[in-house]
């Protein structure tokens, strides 16, 4: 007869290094995107691709080997003269915290500098303290604060106005 002995296995925790590539977001990519929010912010997204066309913003991508975003944000020029602001900052929330925010913010960095430009701004909303962490760790310091409001489609359709109080950061590059 065969005993039966039950015991608990543990998987330990394993570090699994994978090489990603920063690049241009292109629409292509959008329907992989879902995860950086509603689908009313994809749409600016894409309207936001539109600009990067033009030469007025630069809207990035951490990717996989497979090429699927796994973080993505813009840099826009046109708020501040003498800057580049960072905005839609996003990373795919079961990847966070393993360095793709800090890869995705430098890569944005140089692209500010390769346009002539010595300052990064970002706004940050008060109620995301985990953001602000990583931007002052990266060098960011509060100058400022401002209210930022945005529609958001609901799950009903229906569009609803939202509002944050926001503490506005800026480094010197």
């Amino acid at each position: 007869m065969l005993d039966r002995v039950n015991t608990a296995r543990t998987t330990p925790h394993t570090r699994l290094s994978v090489p990603v590539e920063v690049r241009d977001l292109r629409p292509q990519d959008l329907p992989a995107c879902s995860w950086s929010g509603s689908p009313t912010h994809v749409r600016h997204v894409a309207d936001e691709l539109d600009r990067a066309a033009a030469g007025e913003v630069d809207y990035l991508a951490v990717c996989t080997p497979a090429g699927v975003p796994v973080a993505i944000g813009g840099v826009d020029y046109a708020p501040r003269p003498d800057a580049g602001t960072l905005w839609q900052l996003a990373v795919l929330p079961a990847l966070q915290s393993c360095g793709l925010g800090t890869l995705l913010i430098g890569a944005a960095e140089d692209r500010i500098a390769a346009r002539g430009l010595h300052r990064a701004v970002l706004a940050v909303e008060d109620d995301n303290p985990r953001a602000r962490a990583l931007y002052e760790r990266l060098g960011y310091r509060a100058f400022g604060r401002e209210l930022d409001t945005w529609d958001e489609e609901g799950p009903d359709g229906e569009i609803r106005r939202h509002e944050a109080m926001c503490t506005l950061l800026g480094k010197d590059l």
